[in-house]
């Protein structure tokens, strides 16, 4: 019998393992085996260091926001609006009908750009929330 082991420390050929098993079901579930990761990444023109930007994955005709980071000081000149809507077009060049994300900090953000809460469940700090959101990328905002 194979040992369960819990760690925090995850070596690419465990995501590869779990990623792969995963997408190989999901095909014969779907007809659809076509999971890709998807970065938008806001550079430093000069020393082409990311500052920030949005992380994900395609799969199955849905698109998945896992993470996305604006540093402060770049904030409301329009980057996140921008970084955002280039993840969702190439969600839509790849076949994504819609999106999906939970947030804890910025729902405010996402529902300006067309997103809509469909549920939340709390989380540390009393009084706290994930937001559950989703978008249908079909149609254009």
């Amino acid at each position: 019998m194979p040992d369960i082991v819990v760690t925090d420390v995850i070596a690419s050929s465990i995501v590869q393992a779990i990623e792969r098993g995963n997408e190989d079901y999901a095909g014969v579930i779907t007809g659809v085996g076509n999971s890709r990761p998807i970065a938008v990444v806001l550079q430093d023109t000069h020393t082409k260091r990311a500052l920030g930007g949005v992380i994900g994955l395609s799969s199955a005709g849905l698109l998945f926001l896992d993470s996305f980071f604006l540093p402060r000081q770049l904030r409301g000149k329009g980057l996140g609006n921008a970084i955002l809507k280039a993840f969702e077009e190439e969600g839509r060049q790849r076949g994504c009908r819609s999106a999906f994300l939970y947030t804890v900090n910025f729902p405010d953000f996402y529902a300006r750009n067309g997103w809509k809460a469909f549920g939340r469940t709390p989380c540390d700090r009393p009084g706290a929330f994930r937001v559950f959101m989703t978008k249908n990328l079909e149609a254009h905002s």
